[in-house]
């Protein structure tokens, strides 16, 4: 084979190299655009779910409060009459004390 012709060929076989190499560079390129772009969807994706779960978790805990906070106020309501009702219970009580210890100290006297 003429030397010409074997640079000719070696030159083809070059620039063939250069394209295929040009061509995977640009795949590569583009490859790698379309990972950064799935990993930012995958991303906002899980903030998104990520807000989404912390919203309804304050919500849950904000109801789970309030009626924690209910049944305290209940409790307390209770807890206020029956002690309302045991101290009209006592009004006679300590009625009849005070007026026998009243009686004690005047016969005490004469």
């Amino acid at each position: 084979m003429p030397r010409p012709e074997v640079l000719e060929r070696i030159k083809t076989a070059e620039d063939e190299a250069a394209e295929i190499i040009d061509e995977a560079e640009s795949e590569r390129e583009e490859r790698l655009a379309a990972a950064r772009e799935k990993a930012e969807t995958i991303r906002e994706e899980a903030q998104q779910e990520a807000d989404e779960y912390e919203s309804k978790r304050l919500s849950e805990a904000r109801e789970e409060i309030e009626t924690e906070r209910e049944q305290i106020i209940e409790d307390g309501k209770t807890a206020r009459e029956q002690l309302i009702e045991s101290a009209e219970d006592r009004i006679d009580q300590a009625v009849e004390y005070t007026v026998d210890q009243f009686e004690e100290e005047v016969y005490a006297q004469t």
